[in-house]
């Protein structure tokens, strides 16, 4: 039947009504206007869904670049050679004409949504006296957006390496002098015990939930010499004047909940089971949700006896007051450094007929954790099951971890015999003795071992994953769940740290990778895919290798394999659309997988199927993003490191 243009044009209108108000219900919060991306995950709720569909399946290999801007940091880092920023991570926000970046060097820029211009430019100069910042360096993934209800005051908040939260007058960039001390609230003040100041950094968004704003932290977990470490505590303050308003011990103190799973009083001097990536919100609800990460240290937890409350576990803490509502541990005393890595995603779905708002966790360790968001009951079962037990001298040991039942693993859990590569008869042979001189096969959950005393359990997912910070997206209208992920694997021995230090044991930095035969993985493949996961069942819908891998390698090339996944790093950043899922690629360049390296494709999200990539002059860091302006529909991403290549494209339709 042949629909004139008229009706063609309403029917179009409600179609795009219909989804926005799916996406706000689902998201339970204020709705973010439909052109626009105002957080990390466009929305509070996490969705990374956009009700945009300009760009489709025919044409989206049709994008072309529109502007590009050239990230603040390359000017500083042509002139001091000292500083050394890493991937350009900072996935932008777009709202009322701007688009918001963030840089590596903890920088700020508000540009021109249709040219890329900058409006203006925000540097607080951290680089002139701090030459890297503890952990992982330079990196920072993101600002995050606040409009006032009261007035016409919109601001950006940029928590920052130098341990400050700042609010920026979103129009021109000027700082709000009543705003905490002189425009800057001071995030190393309002801790209850010690902190070490200078193990700690801040780089990813913080919360936003209602005229709260709600902050994690990042500690440093390598070259740990002492038992005491700054403890991860969440804190929440006031939009319009930063006074803090509640302070949430993830480490309970005193005759708080959650005390006693800290045997020994061991809650009075451990540290870290922090908020290191981003949260999400349910204002309907009243929630914001913590995903929270391992106790110090990572690799062994002698001197922290017990289950270790609330470390690895998804927290709902109420908005206002800072009270825990519920909690769900993941994993007991935690030895693997599995720390939940990024945001829940928040969802409606429907399961055996019940409607279900639920909250889906994703994990390094290849777990999706779905619960009624609400009241933190699984939608699944979740079953304790026996795990192996270890031998490192003072440790002690959860005899059972938890398990969904639903949805399936999305990535490689353990490790067999059977997973090894098998390209070929010789590669096959090589990847055996290499396990056979180095270390031992085994499941999920395998312990660490003390040096010399045992060979260690090869630990897969590594500490990267698994899933990571890039996190999961959501499909609003089909209750679908994206997961980008790596196949990751490392080697895990402790030693002991002889006095003055008083840690116990440790290993440093992340454990250490172990290269199959000529650089390749061991294990077959796909070493990065990305899985549909259907919420409304907890099936798996789909699975797709996400890349070339490493099928050009020169021990590879005469086999003509197909996508094997990959291109090194960890994973990939998802976008959904009404027609796509968008995943960039990111990683690092390897030269044999340098094609696929450089990329953003898309997928069919209905079947899985690969409907194209785009090229891009440097490897993306981070997350995709995608806004209207001036009627026509943008995407935009970082890419390159801080230093050479950093640059932020912006990719539309001639």
């Amino acid at each position: 039947m042949h629909t004139v243009p008229w009706l063609q044009y309403f029917l179009l209108g409600i179609k795009l009504i219909v989804t926005i108000a799916v996406a706000q219900s689902a998201a339970g919060q204020t709705p973010v206007p439909e052109g626009e991306w105002h957080h990390f995950g466009r929305d509070v709720a996490n969705t990374k869904y956009s009700p945009l569909d300009q760009i489709t399946a025919e044409n989206f290999t049709e994008l072309e670049i529109a502007w590009r801007w050239t990230s603040l940091s390359r000017s500083v880092t042509e002139e001091n050679d000292r500083i050394r920023p890493g991937t350009f991570k900072s996935s932008p926000l777009m709202a009322d004409g701007l688009v918001y970046v963030s840089t590596a060097l903890g920088q700020a820029a508000a540009l021109d949504a249709g040219t890329g211009e900058p409006v203006w430019t925000y540097d607080p100069r951290i680089y002139d006296y701090m030459d890297r910042p503890p952990n992982v360096g330079w990196h920072h993934r993101g600002l995050s957006y606040w409009e006032d209800d009261e007035s016409d005051d919109a601001r950006i908040f940029m928590s920052n390496h130098d341990l400050k939260l700042v609010a920026l007058n979103a129009r021109t960039g000027a700082l709000y002098p009543d705003f905490g001390n002189n425009g800057y609230v001071d995030l190393t003040q309002g801790y209850g015990r010690d902190i070490d100041t200078s193990r700690m950094t801040y780089s990813s968004p913080v919360a936003v939930a209602g005229n709260t704003i709600i902050t994690g932290s990042i500690i440093q977990d390598t070259n740990i010499r002492l038992r005491e470490a700054s403890p991860g505590d969440v804190r929440a303050y006031d939009a319009r004047t930063g006074e803090m308003k509640w302070i949430f011990h993830t480490i309970p103190q005193g005759d708080e909940f959650g005390v006693d799973s800290w045997q020994n009083e061991s809650w009075r001097y451990s540290g870290h089971t922090n908020v290191w990536s981003y949260m999400a919100v349910d204002e309907e609800l009243g929630y914001v949700y913590l995903p929270t990460g391992t106790p110090s240290n990572d690799w062994y937890g002698g001197m922290r006896p017990g289950n270790n409350l609330f470390a690895e576990s998804i927290v709902a803490v109420d908005i206002e007051t800072g009270q825990r509502a519920w909690h769900f541990q993941a994993i007991h005393h935690g030895l693997w450094d599995w720390d939940f890595p990024t945001g829940p995603n928040l969802l409606d779905v429907t399961v055996d007929g019940r409607e279900v708002k639920a909250i889906a966790q994703v994990s390094k360790q290849a777990f999706t954790y779905v619960l009624d968001r609400a009241t933190g009951e699984p939608v699944w079962p979740i079953e304790e099951r026996p795990v192996p037990q270890g031998n490192v001298p003072g440790e002690w040991y959860s005899t059972t971890q938890p398990f969904p039942t639903k949805p399936p693993p999305f990535d490689r859990q353990g490790i067999a015999i059977d997973d090894l590569i098998d390209f070929t008869p010789e590669l096959r042979a090589e990847a055996l003795e290499l396990v056979r001189s180095r270390a031992r096969f085994g499941p999920i959950f395998s312990p660490p071992v003390l040096r010399g005393a045992d060979k260690p359990v090869i630990q897969v997912p590594g500490a990267g994953g698994g899933a990571n910070w890039q996190g999961s997206a959501v499909d609003v209208e089909s209750g679908q769940l994206f997961v980008s992920s790596s196949s990751t694997l490392i080697v895990v021995e402790v030693i002991e740290y002889p006095p003055p230090a008083t840690i116990g044991y440790f290993t440093d930095p992340w454990g250490v990778g172990m290269p199959g035969p000529q650089g390749l993985p061991i294990f077959k493949p796909p070493y990065k895919r990305v899985t549909a996961l259907d919420l409304n069942t907890g099936d798996q819908a789909w699975m797709q290798p996400h890349g070339d891998g490493p099928r050009n390698h020169e021990a590879l090339a005469h086999l003509n394999l197909p996508p094997l996944g990959g291109g090194g790093g960890i994973s990939s950043g998802p976008l959904v659309t009404p027609t796509l899922l968008i995943m960039n690629h990111g990683g690092r360049n390897y030269p044999d997988q340098a094609a696929s390296s450089r990329t953003i494709s898309s997928y069919d999200k209905e079947t899985g199927e690969h409907l194209g990539s785009v090229d891009l002059p440097a490897v993306p860091g981070g997350n995709p993003v995608t806004y209207l302006h001036g009627e026509k529909q943008y995407l935009i991403v970082a890419v390159g490191r801080g230093g050479s290549d950093a640059e932020l494209l912006a990719l539309t339709l001639p």
